[in-house]
């Protein structure tokens, strides 16, 4: 089953990490967008589970968010 897989386990533990982010912030995804310079389509699809973000796009996130979102290995 793919959400036993430690993989899909990070990328659960990101996506929820990155909604919380959001809200606390009270941004909107495309305000993340603009501040992160990752596009609106990446971050949803993010969220909803259906890509796994690159290394990259989660630097520029978590830069723009100013927090952490990579679990580690605690999930």
């Amino acid at each position: 089953m793919l959400t036993d897989h430690h993989g899909a386990k990070v990328a659960q533990a990101l996506a929820l990490a990155l909604t919380e982010a959001l809200e606390s912030n009270g941004w909107s995804v495309a305000e993340l967008s603009r501040r992160s310079g990752i596009s609106r389509l990446t971050i949803s699809n993010v969220l909803q589970g259906l890509v796994w973000p690159d290394l990259l796009t989660v630097a520029s996130l978590e830069k723009a968010l100013d927090r952490d979102l990579w679990p580690g290995r605690v999930v």
